[in-house]
């Protein structure tokens, strides 16, 4: 049936409605997402939740959903807006079409939607609030400043849990972490312990790691300042990698500031440089907010890694202290796999640390 993409600007694109899930309006952050393959890796990852993801790729769904690719347990977007997501769909592992999943979990699927005309609003006034509805008028909040409510909360770990068996022992700290990242330790040999976004310090230190990563999440980091004291003591005694969310934080415990960006980075093909070996990845992203460079004058942090197509902050390395961090996502998922080498550096800097925050006295 035929429904509305109604956008905080004003504008509003017909399209018709693929599931039987509009039984009410659902509202979100409208962003948009660039990669060709993928969408079921977007939709299971809890960075995107309560968002609404128009795909530009006009031709989504074609290889269905298998029980292989998922980032979590469920898809945490609220809508998803495409051209076309009612093609058949062919590959030997899938289980379900895109539009079974998504009415699976009650999340709308609105298709014949000009998604180029909807791209170029978000281009030029930036990330917005939007709705999906039946109703061809309904007033929307058009004050884009307010920000997310403690969303971190709500898709991390409530219990902490051990995975793998190996001799390198890494708490991940779950902001919302993808599955991915998990796998990638536990192929790397590692033993990791995932806990709660709130652990205290004082339990990391009786779980006697030897490395942490701070994970991937949803939301503007500055809703996780009442942490920063507690993060930053725990991140000054082990030898740390800060992924995307944990990137952004890692800046703000040590002094820095962040900022929202228009429209922000999603897509597999982001082209990143590493300032110190000069050697270009192609990368996956997905964020909103970014380091304000100007901010890490009088930190101990240097840029590391650099976008190469508006010269944002990538990553940032800690001139003391044994700490790496990500803008982008190393282990991929969907996107290229060549910057999976930050988990060996990562490595590395364990190999040459004892992990114990005597180390750093």
């Amino acid at each position: 049936m035929d429904s509305y993409l109604h956008l905080s600007n004003g504008k509003s694109f017909k399209g018709t409605i693929l599931n039987e899930t509009l039984d009410k309006t659902v509202t979100g952050e409208l962003v948009f997402f660039t990669g060709m393959t993928g969408y079921q890796e977007v939709l299971s990852d809890p960075s995107y939740k309560d968002q609404i993801v128009v795909f530009t790729y006009p031709l989504v769904g074609n290889y269905g959903i298998n029980d292989h690719d998922f980032e979590s347990k469920k898809p945490h977007i609220a809508g998803v807006i495409v051209y076309e997501g009612d093609m058949g769909h062919s590959h030997y592992q899938a289980r379900y079409s895109l539009q079974e999943y998504l009415t699976k979990w009650g999340i709308p699927l609105l298709s014949q939607v000009d998604t180029r005309a909807v791209v170029k609003n978000i281009r030029k006034e930036g990330s917005m609030a939007a709705a999906i509805s039946a109703a061809e008028g309904i007033q929307l909040e058009t004050d884009n400043s307010k920000e997310m409510v403690q969303s971190v909360a709500e898709v991390s770990s409530k219990d902490i849990s051990v995975f793998g068996a190996g001799k390198k022992h890494v708490v991940l700290m779950d902001f919302g972490y993808k599955k991915s990242i998990l796998s990638s330790l536990t192929d790397f040999g590692c033993k990791v312990t995932v806990v709660p976004f709130d652990t205290s310090y004082e339990t990391v230190k009786q779980l006697n790691p030897d490395g942490i990563l701070l994970s991937n999440g949803p939301g503007n980091p500055k809703q996780l300042q009442y942490l920063l004291p507690n993060i930053k003591k725990i991140i000054s005694s082990y030898p740390t990698l800060g992924i995307c969310l944990g990137h952004q934080l890692t800046a703000l415990a040590f002094g820095g500031d962040t900022k929202k960006m228009l429209f922000g980075h999603r897509g597999a093909n982001q082209p990143v440089v590493d300032l110190e070996t000069k050697r270009v990845y192609m990368s996956s992203q997905n964020h909103s907010f970014e380091v304000d460079e100007s901010s890490l004058e009088n930190t101990h942090l240097s840029v590391r890694f650099r976008n190469v197509n508006d010269d944002t902050v990538e990553g940032l390395s800690h001139k003391k202290l044994p700490i790496l961090t990500t803008q982008y996502h190393p282990e991929a998922n969907p996107g290229p796999v060549e910057s999976i080498i930050l988990f060996e550096n990562f490595l590395q800097m364990i190999n040459e640390y004892s992990g114990r925050e005597q180390a750093y006295a």
